[in-house]
């Protein structure tokens, strides 16, 4: 049982006998005390003064002194109005710390049983990856860490938007333009390569809208008419026909596409466990908008298209079949719930999709409810904000999208030079300083993207991102690195800490106390963070230990210190400190390094 539990229970018997009233565990929560006041643990009883029948200061006095009296683990209290902040017994917190330095698997809660499919990047085959997409990926990486580490057997997927009329405009444009050029003559990425004929058929297509129009055409009239448009839609029908020389140019691109995507992943350090692909799913729905219509969930138009009806969950209607027969998106997507439930039997489905999605998924999610399927309840789009840049938003078919592989690069450079200037790698040998110049880009990276709520739409400064401190990837890279230099020392000169008996230790400062406190919420923290599906929870814990052991090292000169005990003790701190600090960033998918 944990310290937070013991006072909760100390609070549920101070009820029963200072106010004859039985209160349910589940209705007492302690908070973190504010800085400005003494105490770790904060209980607010404004809530229960029907109860207690006394003002809130009465109040929060009676249950405190019961506290103080009967709950070793308080040794005192003080009454602001009617917050009741708990000192606690400091030596409480040398048990806390010893069971923490035992535990082998920092970081891992129990295994819950319950699956859960994370669904992240889905990119189109005719462009490669963008800033937008690091995003997403870095995200949808990071919650299936976070999710596998509270329990649950997590199931990666990725689906590639690898069909429709955009993949026609990128080959229709290299067929007309692109002279058997191939990545191996271009010395272009093979995502680079479809991306760079996406743009030219929009800077043709426009070139024969204004043509259209200098003939008489209106604005929507050149759109339609264009040839290359044309073509596109052309090629989009022979290829549902399965026309065998326009499948044959779609695989050969999307196997340059998916070689480029590959390299680019690696060095994002995402991975995924199953792939999906449209060409294969988009047909998929059909059967279902048929049991829908059964179960009377659907309906028909005089049209023979099929619709939902969500208004009475505050939506609209919905169309979820055509006239002829043909797909909408929501059709396919309902098709792929089934599937990846038939693949998994997933209990849990997260989809990471940008916030412009967030109406398409709601009436997806409240459609496989109201046809009763077991995962309904279990599925959840984790809608997340655009990233702007200094420079605007981004359009990948003017050519002005931001790239990944070109911002990861401009991290690692910009590391490399910050790195260099503060001179923190003397000893390294050049494939060490490489190493650790792409540990820290791709940290200060990872970190800035992942640090905002998840929610929020965000400005990437990749200046900022790389410092040293402040709420950085670097700040706690460097952390880790401090305290990793200083278990070598210890190991040097023999500390014994892993060994040491810290229950006849007498007395601990407070620097030590408070970051034991943070060492102990760390599993709090992994879980809220699985709960609420954010990274940006985790992230804020990693500072915030980095920072209370940067204090608890000022405070608190290791190697000064002569008494064995505390310096074996100060030196075990340091270790869960960095065991936590590494786990944690592994979590946010962030290496740390060993020196610097």
């Amino acid at each position: 049982m944990d310290i937070q539990e013991t006072i909760n229970q100390g609070i549920q018997l101070a009820f029963q006998n200072i106010f004859n009233h039985d209160l349910p565990l589940d209705q007492i929560s302690l908070a973190p005390t504010r800085k400005e006041f003494e105490g770790t643990y904060t209980f607010v009883v404004f809530p229960y003064l029907k109860v207690s029948k006394a003002t809130p200061e009465a109040t929060a006095n009676l249950i405190g002194e019961y506290l103080k009296d009967n709950v070793a683990e308080v040794a005192g209290f003080n009454v602001v109005k009617g917050f009741l902040n708990l000192e606690l017994n400091n030596m409480i917190w040398v048990d806390v710390f010893q069971k923490l330095f035992a535990n082998e698997n920092v970081g891992q809660l129990p295994a819950n049983g319950q699956k859960v499919m994370v669904e992240y990047s889905s990119p189109n085959t005719n462009k490669p990856l963008h800033l937008g997409h690091l995003r997403n990926n870095f995200l949808g990486f990071s919650v299936a860490n976070i999710l596998e580490a509270n329990g649950y057997e997590v199931i990666k997927a990725n689906l590639v938007n690898d069909r429709g009329i955009h993949i026609c405009k990128s080959m229709v444009a290299y067929q007309h333009f692109g002279n058997e050029e191939t990545p191996e003559s271009s010395g272009l990425k093979g995502d680079h390569l479809a991306g760079k004929y996406y743009v030219i058929f929009d800077q043709k297509y426009k070139e024969q809208i204004a043509e259209l129009k200098d003939q008489g055409q209106s604005e929507d009239e050149a759109k339609k008419n264009a040839p290359l448009f044309l073509e596109a839609q052309d090629m989009l029908r022979k290829w549902e026909a399965n026309d065998e020389e326009v499948v044959s140019l779609w695989k050969l691109m999307n196997t340059w596409v998916y070689a480029g995507f590959e390299k680019t992943y690696e060095r994002m350090g995402v991975t995924f466990d199953k792939y999906y692909y449209e060409s294969d799913t988009y047909l998929l729905g059909k059967d279902i908008v048929a049991e829908g219509l059964e179960k009377g969930v659907f309906f028909k138009k005089d049209n023979g298209s099929v619709w939902v009806d969500l208004t009475a969950e505050g939506l609209d209607e919905k169309l979820v079949l055509r006239g002829d027969g043909t797909s909408v998106y929501i059709t396919q997507d309902m098709g792929t719930a089934d599937l990846k439930y038939d693949d998994f039997g997933i209990s849990k489905s997260v989809y990471v999709v940008g916030n412009e999605q967030d109406y398409h998924f709601d009436v997806l999610f409240k459609i496989m409810r109201k046809l009763g399927r077991p995962y309904g309840d279990g599925l959840s789009h984790l809608s997340y904000g655009m990233v702007d840049l200094p420079t605007g938003k981004m359009k990948s078919r003017e050519g002005t999208v931001v790239d990944a592989d070109d911002l990861m690069q401009e991290m690692v450079d910009t590391a490399a030079q910050h790195t260099k200037e503060l001179g923190k790698i003397d000893g390294f040998n050049e494939a060490q300083a490489t190493e650790l110049y792409e540990t820290l880009g791709m940290g200060a990276l990872k970190y800035f993207l992942l640090k905002v709520d998840p929610k929020k739409r965000m400005l990437f400064n990749p200046q900022e991102s790389i410092e040293f401190q402040g709420n950085t990837g670097p700040f706690i890279q460097y952390s880790h690195a401090r305290i990793a230099s200083i278990l070598r020392k210890a190991d040097q000169i023999g500390v014994d800490y892993k060994h040491t008996d810290f229950s006849t230790l007498a007395h601990i400062e407070e620097s030590e106390s408070s970051l034991i406190y943070l060492l102990n919420d760390f599993e709090k923290r992994i879980s809220q963070a699985g709960l609420d599906y954010s990274p940006a929870i985790l992230a804020q814990y990693l500072f915030d230990l980095a920072k209370e052991y940067n204090r608890f090292y000022a405070d608190l000169p290791i190697f000064l210190e002569n008494d064995p005990t505390i310096l074996a003790f100060r030196v075990a701190i340091s270790s869960h400190t960095a065991k936590t600090l590494k786990k944690g960033m592994q979590l946010l998918g962030i290496a740390v390094p060993e020196r610097m």
